[in-house]
């Protein structure tokens, strides 16, 4: 079963679509042409460029915004620059940035932690 629009409505705002069912002439503009190929979004990557994604440390960020937000946050927006790098096959930015999230994300885990171990001994 495949639905269509009727063609008259389609232009009149004041008229909701009016759809039909068409069981006997499939939506191809010609009937002996083979369906279109749907083209793939975006840049295609192989399997070999997807072994080489830069990692970028997620969960260590969501930790770190959590415990030390001045660090966290940056780390953040490293972690997003890597994930956009990672997607357009651009690895050289994708390991930098990566590098960043993970050093931001280690330094907000500890001062964070720190801060909690002195507020829970000392005061």
């Amino acid at each position: 079963m495949i639905l269509h629009a009727d063609k008259k409505t389609k232009n009149d705002p004041f008229k909701p679509w009016d759809w039909k069912c068409d069981l006997v002439r499939p939506l191809r503009k010609h009937h002996g042409a083979p369906p279109d190929e749907a083209k793939p979004q975006g840049p295609v990557q192989t399997p070999e460029e997807l072994a080489f994604y830069a990692p970028d440390y997620l969960c260590m960020t969501v930790i770190g915004i959590l415990l030390f937000p001045p660090l966290g946050l940056p780390a953040a927006f490293f972690c997003h620059k890597t994930k956009e790098a990672n997607k357009n096959s651009d690895w050289e930015e994708a390991y930098i940035n990566s590098g960043r999230t993970g050093w931001l994300d280690v330094f907000a885990i500890l001062i964070g932690l720190g801060i909690i171990y002195y507020y829970a001994l000392f005061v």
